[in-house]
């Protein structure tokens, strides 16, 4: 079954993109809805799901997640979905249009985050706006959290 969610999200955790953080420095967030098909809902509900690869894309006035993937549902035989189609995320026109001009004009990427189910079991996606890190950025971060780490080990040691 599928984890719970730490204290910003809300319900149960179906997959979680860690690496996200580390390669794309993140401006901003927002939950947006999925636009998904019953089997597709069903194999979410198991747990099953991977947004590693995936991205998000502007077309034509709507927000496409994009190579996410969501396995098939096995009882649901022929009536089944394909795993890696595009699937339509639902926001509002404020949002679409603050997203389209900052992958357009400043050229940001949308990084899906987490999918999750909320409070009221309706399935999410934590959509981030982030500006991909270079080389010596991600060292630089690697770095500041070795040294976390390090200085929380010396005053625990102390104490």
């Amino acid at each position: 079954m599928a984890k719970k969610v730490d204290k910003d999200g809300g319900g149960k955790l179906i997959a979680d993109n860690r690496k996200a953080r580390f390669n794309y420095e993140i401006l901003d967030t927002v939950e947006a809805g999925l636009m998904l098909q019953g089997t597709e809902v069903k194999a979410l509900r198991l747990g099953q799901a991977n947004i590693q690869e995936s991205y998000a894309s502007v077309e034509g006035g709507e927000i496409w997640l994009i190579n996410s993937h969501i396995p098939e549902y096995l009882q649901a035989n022929r009536f089944n979905h394909a795993p890696r189609r595009r699937r339509k995320l639902l926001l509002n026109k404020r949002e679409i249009a603050r997203f389209a001009v900052a992958v357009e004009k400043q050229g940001m990427t949308l990084v899906p985050l987490k999918l999750y189910f909320n409070e009221r079991g309706r399935a999410k996606l934590l959509l981030a706006i982030g500006r991909g890190k270079k080389l010596h950025d991600k060292r630089q971060t690697e770095k500041a959290r070795d040294w976390n780490r390090e200085k929380a080990r010396l005053l625990r040691d102390r104490a």
